[in-house]
């Protein structure tokens, strides 16, 4: 009887062990390959993770960086003058002192970079009160405020060196060195009978009116009176041909 014979080695003949150790090592070459294929996977897998995240994170910075960029520049806090004493109100001595006190900047030539105009009624007991010319002007003309005035007619002049500022109706009163805030007007002060309103565009403001931003050919009225009489008060003003 004739059978196929199998060229595989007995199992406890030399040629048996020295084939089932080649399997084995055979073996753990597989297993270690599958091994390192699995590091570099989890290896791949952490960079790309890695990777993701910064550029996430740089996104996030730049989309950050283009909304502060974006943002307009801080108001300045509300400020004022000091004097407490009765209207009409004189320049004072020193018209430039007041502004380098509050931050403004005093140049030998009015700034370029940000110019406009805006304008400002003081209305005690229904009469107006005059806004002095050359607020913010030294006496001797060599140095000026970027915020000042050129006349009577109450035109508040913005003329900054720089565009990234931006001004409050307190910053004036400093320069007059007349005190303002939500209940004094100079000497003038809120009580039962008078009250301190301010308006802007003919619209009542409710808060310190030192805080008020001046805007290009924005309307600001400050009226001090009995808190029953109806004063008329401007919603807007005529400013002259290129203000």
């Amino acid at each position: 009887m004739s059978s196929r014979q199998s060229n595989r080695p007995a199992p406890g003949t030399s040629s048996g062990k020295k084939r089932a150790a080649k399997e084995r090592v055979a073996a753990m070459r597989q297993q270690q390959a599958r091994r390192e294929r699995r590091e570099r996977y989890v290896i791949f897998g952490a960079v790309g993770v890695i990777v993701v995240l910064i550029a996430a994170g740089a996104a996030w910075g730049i989309t950050r960086q283009r909304a502060a960029d974006n943002q307009p520049p801080a108001l300045p806090k509300a400020v004022s003058g000091q004097r407490t004493t009765q209207p009409p109100w004189d320049l004072p001595a020193d018209p430039v002192a007041g502004a380098e006190r509050v931050g403004l900047r005093v140049e030998p030539m009015e700034g370029t970079a940000k110019h406009f105009h805006a304008h400002l009624d003081v209305l005690v007991d229904g009469e107006a009160v005059p806004v002095p010319a050359n607020i913010g002007i030294h006496p001797s003309g060599t140095a000026m405020s970027e915020l000042h005035t050129h006349d009577q007619r109450g035109v508040l002049h913005i003329e900054a060196p720089s565009a990234d500022r931006r001004y409050v109706l307190g910053q004036l009163f400093a320069e007059w060195d007349v005190r303002l805030d939500q209940n004094h007007l100079g000497g003038l002060a809120a009580d039962q009978a008078n009250g301190l309103r301010a308006y802007v565009d003919g619209k009542l403001y409710r808060g310190n009116p030192a805080a008020i931003e001046l805007t290009a050919h924005r309307q600001i009225a400050l009226v001090y009176g009995p808190k029953d009489a109806k004063v008329d008060v401007p919603a807007s003003y005529n400013f002259s041909p290129g203000e």
